[in-house]
């Protein structure tokens, strides 16, 4: 799994279920199906951390994650990325840039809402901390997210 780490996705922020910040208080940023259906086949289902750019602003840390959601029993894959910043507005049709770089844990089902959140908020303050860390901070500056490139070289 690693070997497909990090992960570069790029594309139009999509309406998702609006779970994110009603239900969960952590509000995300989903993919298109397109997207979705366009990463890399093996990469594993789960909680994953890395870096976010959107609309070409500031690169901010994120958490995301990728798969079926099983306590929402999802019937499609998707790719949620919370950006772990502050915005003013929901930024739908916005060019959201994430560059994954470490897996947290696989997904999993939870026995109640409760429980979701919390394993969320433990998923947040982890990747804060290994986003921390110097061979991740390196990544942030990562020319995918120079405004002037628009590849995924």
């Amino acid at each position: 799994m690693s070997k497909l780490l990090p992960l570069f996705i790029e594309g139009e922020v999509v309406k998702g279920f609006g779970r994110g910040s009603k239900e969960l208080g952590c509000p995300t940023a989903n993919f298109s199906l397109e997207v979705v259906q366009s990463l890399p086949k093996g990469l594993e289902p789960g909680v994953y951390y890395g870096w976010a750019q959107v609309d070409f602003q500031t690169v901010h840390k994120m958490v995301a994650n990728v798969g079926w959601c099983p306590f929402y029993q999802n019937k499609e894959m998707s790719v949620e990325a919370h950006v772990m910043h502050k915005f003013d507005n929901d930024f739908y049709g916005s060019h959201l840039k994430i560059c994954v770089i470490g897996y947290l844990r696989p997904e999993k089902n939870f026995s109640s809402l409760n429980d979701l959140i919390e394993a969320i908020k433990n998923d947040i303050e982890t990747a804060d901390k290994k986003l921390e860390e110097e061979e991740s901070r390196l990544l942030k500056g990562h020319k995918f997210f120079n405004k002037n490139n628009n590849s995924c070289a």
